[in-house]
Parts: C-alpha cells; structure tokens; sequence
C-alpha cells in the first residue's frame, strides 16, 4: 500500500510535540496498539531527527512517521533524510513543497483560505491540511469541497473526539489529532499507556462509524 493510502485508511494523524528519546517508543506503541499507525513528529521538539529515526527502525512499514511545523526545504530535507514519509507544514510555503516531492515525500501544508488551498494543491500537495480547523468548524469543509471537490483536505487543530466523526462525515480524508491524543504533560506512565491507547481506539472507531 502507498504511503498516501497508509495515511487516508489510518483515518488518524497522531501529532506528537515535546516527545523525548525514551518516552517516545512506548507511546508509539500504545497508538498502534489503538490502531493510530500515522504519526507526525513536530520539528520543534529537541533531537526530533533521532525520533523520526527510531519510530522508523522499530516499527518500519508498520507505522507512517513523518515531521511536523516545517517551515523550510532544509528541514523539509534533514526530516527526510532521517525517514519521514510525510511532511507537514502550517503554511503554503512552494519551495518546501517541491522539495519534498522532489524527494518523492507525501507533502501536506496548512492552508485556510479557498486561495491557499488551491494554491497548495497547485504546487503539488498531496493533501491540505486545513488549519486551524477548529476556526472554521466541520461546515466549513463541506463548502469548500463544493467548488474544489477533487482536492483532499485534512483538518487540524482543536480536533477532538466530540468533533473528529464531524469531519469525516464533511469529506475530510483524515484528521490531524494533538493535545487531545497524545501528551506529554503527565507522567508516560503504565496507566497513561493504558488510557492512550482506549482513547486511539475511540478515534479509529470514530473515524470507521463516520465512513460507514
């Protein structure tokens, strides 16, 4: 299965911010053990290419890891180089996009607007990620795909399990899912593990009854 298709069936990109080296692998686990296989590892998080690395290693076809919040080609390039399968951008920025296609990399940047998302898609996005999604709401996809129905979007931001279903059922792909999956505030403990890993099924199954 393609990388692009790994991601669209996961139905869930898991974003990761503030991981370290040792707490990164047992989260990892917890997601997939949910059946959360598609991870976006934020680029501002110390040692991220070591992260990227050893998500990769461990789990290789198993789970999709790419990087998240990159700006630029460079780091678009550094993230590649260390296996991201994906990159993923808040903004519209060309360069990075051909950069990462380029490389042949699944590019995803953030747009908002119905201009920057036919601009992204123009510059060779593979999906949009509509952000901050929590902005605009479910409706707002709905409209959008009403004169751009060919261009696959993705929205991220303030998703949570109230709404996730919401944006499947609007004509997202996938959604991108942050604090309210994964995070590091708390003690990575066995019961954290636990909980993550009912509240990645919650979302998988969510994502399942809304395409149904």
């Amino acid at each position: 299965m393609r990388v692009l298709d790994k991601i669209i069936d996961s139905g869930i990109v898991a974003v990761i911010r503030g991981a370290t080296p040792d707490k990164i692998m047992p989260v990892v686990q917890a997601l997939y053990e949910g059946g959360v296989t598609t991870l976006e590892i934020t680029v501002e998080t110390p040692k991220v290419l070591t992260l990227i690395e050893q998500v990769k290693d461990a789990f290789d076809d198993r789970v999709v890891v790419g990087a998240g919040t990159v700006l630029d080609p460079e780091t678009a390039r550094a993230a590649i180089m260390a296996g991201a399968s994906f990159i993923f951008s808040p903004t519209v920025h060309p360069e990075t996009i051909r950069l990462t296609k380029r490389y042949g990399v699944i590019s995803i940047p953030g747009a908002l607007t119905p201009t920057e998302i036919l601009t992204a898609y123009e510059h060779g996005a593979d999906v949009v990620k509509v952000f901050p999604a929590n902005v605009v709401g479910p409706r707002y996809l709905q409209d959008i795909h009403g004169p751009l129905p060919h261009i696959p979007l993705m929205p991220t931001g303030g998703i949570d399990l109230s709404n996730a279903a919401a944006y499947i059922r609007a004509g997202a792909v996938a959604v991108g899912v942050g604090g309210s999956l994964v995070s590091f505030k708390e003690e990575v403990s066995e019961a954290y593990l636990s909980r993550l890993t009912e509240t990645a099924r919650k979302f998988t199954e969510a994502v399942k009854q809304a395409r149904s």
